[in-house]
């Protein structure tokens, strides 16, 4: 997996940050009560409708320390055409290939940061938009990242990029979906929401060598189904959970899985070692009531059992 452009760096940035909180160019999802807390079912700077307000009690933000229940900053969708235009003006391409574009290769062949095709796919837009603002933040260790003091090689365009500038380099990098290596090339994704939960459900088909996915000790990665059930408001991942899968292939009886609680490179999810068949059209995922013991402030809420639907004939191989 590749870090993206180093755009903005420094001090500069951490006036930039405190810009864009200021200027509400950042949803942070402040309550809508306080007086001087922008609306934001306005447009956005690429014209379209902004995301409605939340409402929340005084009760809920003294429970969570004075914010919302998994507040965040939320970055507005930009113009991935004005994005794409600017990175072509910044020359950006010359440090940086998309083979799905057909910018300039630098004169001497040679590409000094790393590839961006398909990063878009694999990476949320705060991510990259962090990636954009603090270049350091997060230190990717593959060749050309980085130089002789382990730091990045991207140089700072504080003072040349508008924060709507910024907004739109976010959008056209992360429209950047088409192409490129990356651990999903080999396996297929899913997500839904149902009931209480937002469910990511995500099969790797345990392939070897280059690109692929390696076991233990070097052995070849099984197949595996994992099912990221994390709480739907918040984004916080929802433990002791019964979760069972219903496999649905053409020309094959259905087959219930049962996905065990697991923590591995991708973090906590329900998983199980599982070849599905390449004639799967449809995969059912049964939530059952929490075992773990729910407070009075949450009563009622993760007790009933939740079904979502995947439909898997679309990328089944």
């Amino acid at each position: 997996m590749t870090r993206l452009p180093r755009l903005l760096a420094g001090a500069g940035a951490v006036a930039l940050i405190g810009a864009l909180v200021a200027g509400g160019l950042v949803h942070a999802q402040r309550p809508p009560e306080h007086p001087h807390a922008p609306v934001a079912t306005g447009t956005t700077a690429a014209g379209g409708a902004g995301p409605g307000p939340r409402r929340v009690s005084e009760d809920e933000l003294h429970r969570h320390g004075g914010v919302p229940r998994g507040w965040k900053f939320s970055v507005p969708p930009g113009d991935a055409a004005r994005g794409r235009e600017l990175f072509r003006e910044l020359e950006c391409y010359k440090c940086h290939e998309i083979k799905t574009e057909k910018f300039p290769a630098p004169s001497d062949g040679k590409y000094t940061g790393p590839e961006l095709t398909g990063m878009g796919r694999i990476h949320p837009r705060e991510y990259i938009a962090e990636s954009i603002l603090f270049p350091n933040a997060v230190i990717v260790d593959e060749p050309g990242a980085t130089g002789p003091d382990g730091l990045s090689l991207m140089p700072s365009y504080t003072d040349s990029l508008s924060l709507a500038q910024w907004i739109d380099l976010v959008a056209y990098l992360k429209s950047l979906t088409e192409g490129g290596e990356h651990p999903m090339s080999h396996g297929v994704e899913r997500v839904a929401t149902a009931g209480e939960y937002r469910i990511r459900l995500v099969y790797t088909q345990g392939h070897s060598g280059p690109g692929g996915h390696m076991g233990h000790q070097g052995a070849p990665a099984s197949p595996h189904l994992m099912a990221f059930i994390t709480e739907r408001e918040s984004g916080e991942s929802v433990p002791y959970l019964p979760v069972t899968a219903t496999v649905q292939a053409r020309g094959a009886a259905r087959r219930t899985i049962t996905l065990r609680p697991m923590i591995g490179d991708e973090g906590f999810h329900y998983g199980a070692d599982v070849v599905l068949p390449k004639r799967t059209t449809k995969l059912t995922l049964v939530v059952g009531r929490t075992t773990a013991r729910v407070s009075a402030a949450v009563k009622g809420r993760f007790s009933k059992p939740t079904t979502a639907i995947f439909d898997w004939a679309s990328e089944a191989k």
